[in-house]
């Protein structure tokens, strides 16, 4: 089981709560895992569990802590509407700052994956903070409003071939700016990843693990940007 950490954000000095796994048995690095719109829930907290057993010393910022500490919304609409304007009202400088925190906790060699906002999160966090290794980003529909900055260490891409949040022509021009990274489509649709939505898909969940994994152990030993 994990627990719950404080960072102080390189933002503002400001003191967030992070959810905190070490790993079971011999520690392959660090994680940053970063939340979807939702706040660091169940699920979130379960995915780093899962990344904890497979060796990696986890870290989850709650990144959303100064508009709603301790925000954790399900999936129904009023939810998903809330957490949008969480969202949109968090600057990208502030969440840099949030997650060099989380980076700076964790010793090297450090990764990060995150999912939805956390993906295009984990975008920017690849292009601008220090002392990562290698980046995976899931599904992450706002990585079209940043993908004139280029990634500073080895990252992927996931999509769902049927996610009607990102359509394909934003992923085609992502392809198109940075045709050096890789990017797996897959038969699913929005939030695959999570056993909890109506687009979970268990064959592309794992694949898209599986590949994240094996991208980080290519990447671990090749330094950090």
């Amino acid at each position: 089981m994990g627990e719950t950490i404080r960072l102080t954000s390189r933002f503002d000095g400001f003191e967030l709560a992070a959810y905190h796994v070490a790993p079971r048995d011999a520690r392959r690095g660090g994680l940053v895992l970063v939340q979807e719109i939702f706040g660091v829930t169940d699920h979130i907290r379960e995915l780093c569990e899962g990344f904890a057993e497979d060796g990696y010393e986890v870290i989850a910022p709650a990144l959303f802590d100064r508009s709603a500490p301790g925000f954790e919304a399900d999936y129904s609409p009023e939810s998903i509407e809330q957490g949008k304007l969480i969202s949109q009202a968090t600057p990208w400088d502030q969440v840099q700052g949030d997650l060099q925190a989380a980076i700076d906790a964790l010793g090297p060699p450090v990764f990060a994956a995150g999912f939805c906002w956390g993906g295009a999160a984990t975008w920017l966090a690849a292009c601008r903070c220090d002392g990562l290794t290698a980046a995976a980003a899931y599904y992450g529909r706002r990585i079209s409003e940043l993908m004139d900055e280029t990634p500073r260490v080895p990252t992927i891409l996931h999509f769902g071939k049927t996610d009607a949040s990102i359509p394909p022509d934003n992923i085609e021009a992502i392809r198109e700016r940075h045709p050096e990274l890789p990017i797996f489509l897959y038969d699913a649709g929005h939030g695959f990843v999570s056993d909890r939505r109506s687009d979970y898909d268990a064959d592309s969940a794992k694949l898209a693990r599986l590949r994240t994994l094996a991208h980080f152990s290519r990447s671990r030993g090749k330094g950090e940007a």
